[in-house]
């Protein structure tokens, strides 16, 4: 008897399972330690008060048990998974044509560029921990539209609306998975949006997995104020791996008053990658 396909069956993921040699990258070791925490902070380029959060972030990492709901994750072993890796390349491009070629070609093969020039608004793209490209329209910007990294957002005047904000709806107390993105995160978006401003065109991220053995931990922040209106869409896709990848990011909204958000999420994993993600919205 011929067993009738499923929609999942009929999805063609030879567009994802594709990926490129690492070279010319900075990682860290293996495994999970203050050391490691230190040296990712370092890199990022963090603010003080950022490193003690991700130190008590990995303190309450190794006090909270494994969850118990949902599938088995015993595959997993943080002391195999990377938790950092960008390439040595120049840090976040606005100029398309100034990322380098082979992470190009992989945000071209996904269609990434055509997307942007086509029906969005702005984009940002990751590639493994690091945010290699960002830009948003000029007449976006033009009305107060905030769309960058979260950590160029550190070092800026919205520095304290990211403090105020970064992990108040998902604390590191929320579950293991939770702390350990307090601990190591990397990359992301930060969105914030004036009062009564509408976006009338989406804005999208990306995020790409390339290396194998690695995790990503990006963390999306959005701030749409009373009577603004916006929609963001993420995407997210990775190759098959023959070992264990781990992605678990995050994702803040706060909703103002009388505004509104649209939030999209498209995620094309591998059957290789634990996908522990936490999202949560807070709407006034």
């Amino acid at each position: 008897m011929s067993k009738e396909k499923t929609q999942v069956d009929d999805i063609d993921r030879s567009l994802y399972d594709f990926r490129y040699e690492e070279k010319d990258v900075f990682k860290v070791e293996e495994g999970l330690t203050p050391d490691i925490v230190r040296q990712i902070s370092k890199d990022r380029n963090d603010p003080e008060w950022m490193l003690d959060f991700r130190l008590k972030s990995l303190e309450i990492y190794n006090q909270i048990a494994v969850p118990e709901w949902g599938p088995s994750i015993e595959g997993l072993n943080m002391d195999n998974i990377v938790t950092y890796i960008r390439p040595k390349a120049e840090r976040m491009q606005k100029d398309w044509n100034e990322v380098p070629e082979d992470i190009k070609d992989t945000f071209e093969r996904l269609g990434i560029p055509q997307a942007e020039r086509a029906s969005l608004a702005g984009v940002g793209a990751q590639y493994d921990s690091e945010l290699v490209y960002h830009n948003v329209k000029d007449e976006v910007a033009a009305q107060g539209v905030i769309y960058t990294d979260v950590e160029s957002a550190l070092h800026g005047e919205y520095a304290d609306m990211i403090k105020s904000h970064f992990m108040k709806l998902v604390p590191p107390t929320d579950h293991k998975f939770a702390a350990l993105h307090g601990a190591v995160w990397s990359g992301g978006s930060f969105v914030y949006v004036p009062p009564g401003v509408k976006v009338e065109i989406p804005l999208q991220s990306y995020f790409r997995l390339n290396a194998a053995g690695a995790g990503q931990f990006e963390h999306t922040l959005i701030i749409v104020d009373e009577g603004a209106d916006l929609h963001f869409i993420e995407g997210c896709s990775a190759p098959k791996y023959n070992v264990a990848n781990l992605h678990a990011g995050c994702v803040e909204l706060f909703v103002g008053k009388n505004a509104k958000l649209r939030y999209s999420t498209i995620e094309n994993w591998s059957k290789n990658m634990y996908n522990l993600n936490t999202k949560r919205a807070r709407v006034e």
